[in-house]
């Protein structure tokens, strides 16, 4: 099938992007806009400067015994700042900084003490992570992004607690474990620095899927 051949990964380089606007001259404007918004993402990781990456052992000085502690449990890595700071790298090589960016924006709405102060800042969550086609949208089903809406209409502290656990549990069950296995944690409990550039991951087929579905309708002629 053309189609899959046309987006085997969430990868789109620039002459793909000129070859679809070329097949299909008749796209909405809005179509066209969010496929050059997305290749502006992709390039922006590709070329991301990994040397915060690389600099981070010697920046932190992370003792190995306290980093072997890290591999107890998702919830002693994040309590750390050494350890949530190393996550956060390690994800943008995955392209999924904006999961343990919501949790942490989450984390710090939490610590509200003047509830006037709720509204605009659910209102910034929600537009950035949340809401659909949102710059930095997160993975959630349907009903936790109805929830959630409904919840900062009148926000309390724990109005985006459901969103948060989804997203916790979904970074502990599957981002977790691959930073354990990462040479740059591998490096780190061993007390040596890292001196290699990580390998960058490519998004799973969901959220291809859940990026481009406006788009890949207008293939199925194709098929």
């Amino acid at each position: 099938m053309l189609c899959s051949r046309l987006f085997p990964t969430l990868h789109i380089d620039q002459s793909t992007i000129f070859l679809l606007f070329w097949c299909f001259p008749a796209w909405s404007k809005e179509k066209r806009n969010r496929l050059s918004l997305l290749l502006q993402k992709a390039e922006f990781h590709e070329n991301v400067n990994l040397e915060k990456f690389e600099n981070l052992t010697k920046a932190s000085s992370v003792p190995p015994e306290e980093a072997v502690r890290w591999g107890e449990s998702f919830d002693k890595l994040l309590s750390q700042k050494a350890g949530l700071d190393a996550f956060t790298t390690f994800l943008k090589t995955e392209f999924s900084e904006e999961n343990i960016e919501f949790w942490t924006a989450c984390e710090d709405y939490k610590k509200n003490k003047a509830s006037h102060q709720l509204l605009p800042k659910a209102k910034t969550i929600y537009e950035t992570f949340i809401r659909k086609d949102a710059p930095k949208e997160v993975n959630l089903d349907f009903h936790t992004k109805e929830v959630t809406a409904q919840n900062i209409t009148h926000p309390t502290l724990d109005s985006f607690d459901a969103a948060q656990a989804k997203v916790y549990r979904l970074m502990e069950q599957d981002s977790y474990p691959r930073f354990l296995r990462s040479d740059m944690y591998l490096d780190l409990i061993k007390g040596r620095e890292h001196s290699g550039h990580p390998a960058l991951r490519r998004r799973s087929r969901s959220f291809t899927f859940n990026e481009f579905q406006d788009v890949q309708s207008d293939f199925t002629i194709w098929l």
